[in-house]
């Protein structure tokens, strides 16, 4: 019997405005997880942002959700299973543990410039 896998779709749009530009790159474009492994998508800035990233979760038919503020802290309410990483330009979003309820779509936002891009 084979075990259900999850997909966990990544977005990335480049919005360029004339104020400057910071391109956001994110990787992989989607995934496919087992339930219980452990997830990890990457988002790279083309110029330092700093701590000012933010990563949230879109569930089919539902209203983005925001699970990390600041580069590393999870929002009120998000579980411990997720967690975010800076390393210079380099973030990253941890899921360990995937579950059903994790598929969906995740997506990175920088914050340090506008206009604000993902």
């Amino acid at each position: 019997m084979l075990s259900p896998s999850y997909l966990l779709a990544v977005i990335f749009i480049s919005i360029q405005g004339s104020c400057g530009q910071i391109v956001m790159t994110q990787t992989p474009d989607s995934i496919s997880v087992s339930p219980g492994q452990t997830a990890t998508i990457t988002c790279t800035s083309s110029t330092g942002i700093y701590s000012a990233l933010a990563w949230y979760q879109q569930i089919s038919g539902k209203s983005p959700s925001l699970l990390i503020h600041s580069a590393t802290a999870r929002h009120t309410g998000v579980p411990d299973r997720f967690s975010g990483r800076r390393n210079g330009s380099f973030y990253t979003l941890t899921i360990l543990a995937v579950t059903e309820d994790d598929e969906g779509s995740y997506y990175c936002l920088q914050h340090a410039q506008y206009p604000f891009t993902q």
